[in-house]
Order: structure tokens, then sequence, then C-alpha cells
């Protein structure tokens, strides 16, 4: 963390916190005492932040009364956030102004979106200006429709059961749902409802894409401990969870020219992996449903063979030579 980083992190800590201790400081800073020191007394003295020490509180805080010199204004050097900060705000600002398509949300997101405005900017011209300079891409977007979005985020904010009418891709069919919402999940530019089915007295998670009809029914919906909701939705890979399936592991070796950009990688919150001495990669992922880990594997191509587990092994293989197979030359 750098000299500029530190001054912002020290005025959002005061800012956000009203007053902060000496030590607090140094942890969220990981800094010496000497370099914390110099840093207060060069907001102090240089860039007129009013920060006096309270000894009732026995922290540091601003002081709302104090008066920066004739001519003076209290500024910090520059605009700039960390990579997390600055994803979080660009992503929520596109998330947010992407959502209204048709206009239904305008009257809530605004506000929200003015607010954010700020956050990124100290007037609109500048947040402009970072926007254009600072690109989040979002690629293979599926688009929902704003009434279907606000009426399940409705319904799960009063705790109200919903009628689905849902289309389900696997097997091209329709069907009627009655559904306890239970966490609205943005996952890889698409949004999913997950949610208790009563049809099939199941927790299932629905692509809010796939929604052709929604309605608030008066039942009250079930609820469930969030922990429940984690286990039986996140602990596999990627959005296809299982509810009630027994997870397995898939070990994947990926070729040294695929191993120096998977290591960067992170494909799943538990997953293991080492360096082969032969230059290898090799990575375990933990899944319960193979649909979104076999079209992970597919993208690596010949630069990722799977190991030990025959029955994935096997659907890869299969998928592989179907790829082929469509390449094939025919005779006229």
């Amino acid at each position: 963390m750098d000299r500029t980083e530190r001054f912002y992190k020290i005025e959002m800590l005061l800012r956000s916190r009203g007053s902060v201790g000496f030590a607090a400081l140094r942890e969220e800073l990981a800094v010496s005492p000497a370099t914390l020191k110099r840093d207060l007394q060069y907001l102090r003295d240089r860039l007129y932040a009013p920060i006096v020490y309270d000894a009732f509180d026995k922290g540091y805080r601003f002081d709302s009364g104090a008066a920066a010199p004739r001519g003076a204004r209290h500024e910090l050097p520059g605009l700039w956030f960390s990579e997390h900060e600055i994803h979080a705000l660009l992503t929520m600002h596109q998330l947010l102004a992407g959502l209204d398509d048709d206009g239904v949300l305008s009257r809530h997101l605004q506000p929200l979106l003015e607010r954010l405005q700020g956050l990124i900017g100290a007037d609109a011209a500048e947040s402009r200006e970072l926007m254009r300079r600072i690109k989040v891409i979002g690629t293979a977007r599926r688009r929902v429709p704003s009434r279907w979005f606000e009426l399940l985020g409705s319904a799960l904010l009063q705790r109200k059961r919903v009628r689905l009418r849902y289309f389900k891709r696997s097997d091209r069919r329709e069907s009627e749902r009655e559904v306890s919402p239970q966490r609205l999940v943005h996952y890889r530019a698409t949004w999913y409802l997950d949610a208790w089915c009563h049809r099939s007295d199941a927790l299932r998670r629905f692509a809010l894409d796939a929604v052709r009809e929604a309605g608030v029914l008066d039942a009250r919906a079930k609820s469930l401990p969030l922990r429940e909701l984690e286990a039986a939705l996140d602990a596999g890979y990627g959005i296809y969870g299982a509810s009630g399936a027994k997870l397995k592991w898939a070990t994947l070796r990926f070729v040294p020219d695929a191993a120096q950009w998977v290591a960067s990688e992170e494909w799943h919150p538990q997953q293991k992996s080492r360096h082969l001495s032969d230059g290898r990669y090799e990575l375990q992922v933990p899944y319960a449903d193979a649909t979104e880990l076999s079209m992970d594997i597919l993208r690596h191509g010949d630069s990722v063979q799977v190991v030990g587990d025959k029955a994935l092994a096997a659907a890869i293989a299969q998928r592989l030579r179907r790829a082929a197979a469509q390449y094939r030359e025919h005779p006229e």
C-alpha cells in the first residue's frame, strides 16, 4: 500500500468509524508506528485534514469545527481505489445501469445510481472520466425482464410464496411451480433465484431469464437457515448445485503452457492444487453436478486431462468426439 492509498484509507476509517485508536490504524494500514505518525502529521500540516486526538475516546477523529488556514482546503491528492474497490464500484454501477432495460425500476434505481456516482468521483465529470478509463467487461449476459426481478425481489423481502411458470432448458418444457424465495444470486452475468420448490419438496435454483410468468401469493414463504442453503447449493462446482447430492472431487492436470494461467485462477473456494515436477499443474475441485465443470474443462481443449474420475473423463471424451465429428470433411 503506497502513501496516497494510506491517506485515503485513514480518511475512510475516520469518517466511517468516527474515532479510531492508534493501534487499530496501524493494524489496518500494516505500517510501523513511525510511518503512521508521519502520515498523520502530513495529513494535518500539508493537506489540512482536521484530525485531532480525542483523549476521552482514546482515538483519532475529524474535528468538524476546525477551519483550514485562509485560502487552504482539505483535499486528498488525486482519486484512486484498490483493485477490489474499483471492481466493486464499477460492477455495481454497471449492474444497476443495465438492470432497468424497460424503465420499470427507474424510481428505485436512480437514487442508488446517484449515490454510487458520488462515490466514484467528486463530481459528474470526474466519475464519467473514471468510467471511460477503466472498463469492466461482462460477456454472454442473459437479459432478465425488470418486472420479474422486481416481483421476485419484493416477494423475497416480504417472505411471500411465488407462483412460477418456468421453462426448463434441459427437457425444453414449461412447468408450473410454487416456490418460497430464499436468495437472489448474480453469477457470470446472469441472475438466479434460489428457492424452496413445493412441488419437488427440495431446494432448487431458477434462472430468471427462463421465467415465463410469475405472481406473488398470499401464503407465507417457507424460511430456511442461510447455512442450510449454502450447504445445499454452494458446496459443489458452479451454479448447478444439486440439493442433497453427494459431492465428488475432480482431478485435472494442465500442461505447462496452460499451467501458468490456471495456477492464478480460483475455480472453487475449497479447491486443492499443486505444481508437478514436470511443469504440469494439478487442480482438484468438488462438484455435485458436472454440467458447468465439463464446460470449463472443455474450453481448455487438449491442455487439460481428467484423471481418476472415470465417469467424468468418459463424458468429456464423448463430448470431444462429438465436437470433432462436426468438423470432419464430408465428400461432395
